[in-house]
C-alpha cells in the first residue's frame, strides 16, 4: 500500500505556512524539498520570533525554566527537548547563551537538600551537572539528543546506553527492577538520542549497531504490537491511552507516529514491517487533510500554543505528512 491520497493540499501546506517559524522551515525542507541553503533563513527566526523567541525568553539566570519548582531540571529538559524539535540552530547566539546558563547551573535534584533523599534508592546522581545525566536510560536518551544537538559531550553517557542495551535490542527503565525486556518508551528516547549522537560526531560502528538493533526492536513489533501475542498496544500499562493518539510533545512517551518520524529521520528504508503503522496513521487524516492533537500531556511544555486535544494540530499535520512522504517516496 502507498498513500498517494493523503499527499497535502495547498490549502493545508498554506495553513502551515502561516505559521511559526519552526513549522515553516520545516515544512519547506520536508515536503517542498528545500535546501538547507534555502530554509536558513526561515530556520535563524526560530531564535528571534514567534514560540521559539518566547520559550527562549522565559529562562531564568539558573538557566532553568518554570514548571516545576521542585524539579526544574525535569521543565529544562522538557524545553531544551521542544527547542531541539523547533530546529533552534545550536551555533546561535541565543542557543549558546542558554545552553551555557544550563551547563554552568543545572543539577539534579538541585532544589533538593540532601536529608530530604530516600535512604533505600541510589542518589549518585544528586547535584550531579544536567550534561552529565542521571541514571535511568529514558532520561539519558533525551540528555543525550539535547547535549549532542547543541555540542556537549555525551560520550560517557552514550557508554553507559550501549552498555545497558538489552538482549531484545530494546531499553528499559525498569531494567533496574528486574525487567528483562525492553519498553517502547524507553528504546524510543534511547534511539532519538544515539541518533543525534551520530548526526554529531559522526558515530562508532558500536553505536550505529545498537541503534540498528533498536530499530529492529521496534519493527519486529510492527511498531506497536506484543512481540508474544501481536496484540496490538492500545493501552499503556503506566500511562494510560494511546500509541494510537499522538502527542505533541510526547516527552518520555511512545507513540506510532513518533516510531514513524525517528525511522524517517534515520532514513530507515520503508520495511513491509511499517505497514500498519503507516496505515493508522493515514487513516488519522481529517477531510481537511489534517491531524488532530490526540493527547494533551499535563507536565510537558506548551508546543502549539491555543491548540487542544482534538483540534488540528500542525505539529501532527507537519510529522505525519513527512512520514507518509518518506515512506511513500521510498517503497
Amino acid at each position: 500500500m502507498t498513500t498517494n491520497s493523503t499527499k497535502p493540499g495547498k490549502s493545508v501546506i498554506q495553513w502551515l505556512l502561516n505559521s511559526d517559524p519552526s513549522i515553516r522551515w520545516q515544512v519547506l525542507r520536508d515536503l517542498q524539498y528545500a535546501s538547507a541553503a534555502e530554509t536558513a533563513g526561515e530556520r535563524a527566526r526560530v531564535a528571534t520570533e514567534g514560540w521559539g523567541a518566547t520559550l527562549l525568553a522565559a529562562q531564568a539566570d539558573d538557566g532553568t525554566w518554570p514548571g516545576e519548582p521542585r524539579f526544574p531540571e525535569w521543565s529544562t529538559l522538557r524545553t531544551l527537548l521542544l527547542l531541539h524539535d523547533m530546529g533552534l540552530d545550536p551555533s546561535s547566539e541565543q542557543a549558546r547563551r542558554a545552553v551555557a546558563r544550563v551547563r554552568n547551573n543545572v543539577q539534579w535534584l538541585m532544589n533538593i537538600a540532601q536529608e530530604e533523599l530516600p535512604k533505600d534508592e541510589d542518589i549518585s546522581w544528586w547535584h550531579k551537572p544536567f550534561f552529565e545525566g542521571e541514571v535511568e536510560p529514558c532520561i539519558n536518551g533525551r540528555v543525550v539528543t539535547i547535549g549532542a544537538y547543541f555540542g556537549e559531550d555525551m560520550q560517557p553517557i552514550v557508554e553507559r546506553l550501549l552498555g545497558e542495551q538489552m538482549a531484545d535490542g530494546g531499553w528499559n527503565c525498569d531494567q533496574e527492577n528486574g525487567s528483562t525486556r525492553g519498553s517502547f518508551h524507553t528504546t524510543i528516547d534511547v534511539l532519538e538520542g544515539l541518533l543525534e549522537f551520530e548526526r554529531g560526531t559522526g558515530g562508532s560502528p558500536a553505536v550505529e549497531a545498537a541503534r540498528e538493533r533498536g530499530q529492529e526492536y521496534l519493527l519486529e513489533r510492527r511498531l506497536f504490537k506484543r512481540l508474544s501475542t501481536g496484540e496490538a498496544i492500545e493501552h499503556d500499562r503506566k500511562d494510560g491511552p494511546a500509541w494510537t493518539q499522538f502527542s505533541y510533545p510526547a516527552g518520555w512517551r511512545y507513540d506510532i507516529l513518533r516510531g514513524l518520524d525517528y525511522l524517517r529521520a534515520a532514513g530507515a528504508k520503508p520495511d513491509p514491517r511499517m505497514k500498519e503503522a503507516i496505515e493508522i496513521v493515514a487513516s488519522k487524516r481529517d477531510e481537511s487533510g489534517r491531524w488532530a492533537l490526540g493527547i494533551v500531556h499535563p507536565d510537558e511544555v506548551v508546543a502549539e500554543p491555543g491548540v487542544a486535544e482534538g483540534q488540528p494540530s500542525r505539529w501532527n499535520t507537519l510529522r505525519a505528512l513527512r512520514v507518509l512522504d518518506w515512506y511513500d517516496n521510498s517503497v
